[in-house]
């Protein structure tokens, strides 16, 4: 099939850690690596952000990615990018009237906005997977919440206009039907994990003189970030180290790392925090195998690959009770989950963890094998050609199965 993906702010060929680039940027990546190696015919749209950017890129994966002029070519806050969605959906409209995909699969409720006017009247289906709720996002975030005003509005309007949504995880199902998407049009397939390259230690376990604590991920306030700085002041001797977030060369600009630097200082933890500042996926591993507790305690978190990464390399998470972390991480059993906003709690899951070794490499060990058994990309990726075939077999005009 020819599989067109759509995924405006969040290009797979973007550096992760930024305040705009993360999981989707993999999981897009992921997916179109997979699908390509499965013998289809994938391209990636995503918005133009640079004027360096040439207009298609082929990749060593064997998919394309178009970079779509749609306003300015300069980088743009994604909260701030629905006005640009007209320009990008007409855009894509052209190119799919010249040589039209079977199938479409937009990432992110904007992508969505853009593929369902690209493809309206051409009979190609679209499928939806929203990576995040604004509904969800609203609910947490209250006064805080930059979206657009008109996001939860189009957000519903997108879902019921998909032709399938798939989501990451269980408990947007139940978000998805609150939204008046029938049941029968969303499917589960989560997020995976590149296990030839998040793996476990192949040397073992090591003994740290200091036990290292990790959060990663990107540094906005939903991430919790501050509440693993705070929980370190009840935690003896440990270390935090923070990845994530903009270039070195930008820290003295990047409101956020002056709350969290302003947090540890608070928190009496300023010298047993260190900011790694932007760390490249390909070096991550290395950086999980190095601790012995990862924290991922985000307010919410419509899927979430850390825990995933951190179980896969031996590491077992203490994450928040929240969104896809129900699904991924066994509470006692590959890992620990706390309530959300309470560093008490993550204290105490990592001092029990730290003060047991043996229990943790029980865990470590469960970890593993759940992760290995349930979240292979290779076998997401046949999940989501499962969900393409049965949506293209049905939908009038959608591409041969």
């Amino acid at each position: 099939m020819r599989i067109d993906l759509v995924s405006e702010h969040a290009s797979p060929l973007a550096a992760l850690g930024g305040v705009d680039a993360g999981g989707q940027n993999v999981h897009v990546a992921e997916l179109a690596t997979g699908l390509a190696r499965r013998g289809h015919d994938v391209v990636v749209h995503t918005r133009r952000d640079a004027e360096s950017l040439p207009p298609v890129v082929r990749t060593g994966a064997g998919f394309a990615v178009e970079h779509v002029p749609a306003g300015p070519a300069t980088a743009i806050p994604k909260d701030e990018l629905l006005p640009h969605m007209e320009e990008f959906g007409e855009r894509l409209a052209k190119r799919w009237a010249e040589d039209p995909p079977d199938l479409v699969h937009a990432h992110f409720w904007m992508s969505g906005v853009a593929a369902q006017r690209g493809a309206a009247g051409t009979g190609v289906p679209v499928l939806q997977t929203f990576h995040a709720l604004g509904r969800v996002k609203r609910r947490h975030q209250g006064d805080k919440d930059t979206s657009p005003p008109q996001r939860i509005e189009l957000e519903a309007e997108v879902a019921r206009g998909a032709d399938r949504v798939i989501a990451t995880c269980s408990d947007e199902v139940g978000e998805l039907t609150a939204m008046g998407l029938p049941r029968e049009r969303a499917a589960v397939v989560p997020c995976g994990i590149d296990l030839a390259r998040f793996r476990p230690d192949p040397r073992g376990v090591k003994v740290r003189a200091r036990p290292r604590i990790l959060c990663i991920g990107r540094l906005v306030e939903r991430k919790g970030v501050d509440i693993a700085i705070r929980a370190l002041a009840d935690i003896p001797g440990a270390e935090l180290l923070v990845a994530g977030g903009p270039p070195a060369s930008e820290w003295d600009d990047d409101p956020e790392v002056a709350r969290l630097a302003a947090v540890a200082r608070q928190a009496g933890v300023a010298d047993r925090t260190r900011f790694l500042g932007q760390v490249e996926h390909d070096r991550a591993p290395h950086l999980y195998r190095s601790v012995d507790v990862v924290v991922s305690a985000p307010w919410y978190e419509p899927f979430g690959t850390v825990p995933l990464e951190a179980m896969a390399c031996g590491v077992p998470p203490v994450v928040s009770a929240v969104g896809g972390h129900l699904d991924t991480v066994v509470d006692g059993g590959t890992g620990l989950r706390v309530p959300p906003h309470d560093p008490a709690a993550v204290a105490e899951a990592v001092r029990s963890l730290l003060a047991r070794p043996e229990w943790r490499a029980e865990l470590s060990a469960a970890g593993v094998e759940r992760v290995r058994a349930r979240y292979d990309w290779s076998e997401l990726v046949q999940q989501t050609e499962a969900v393409y075939r049965q949506v293209a077999a049905f939908v009038p005009g959608g591409g041969a199965p």
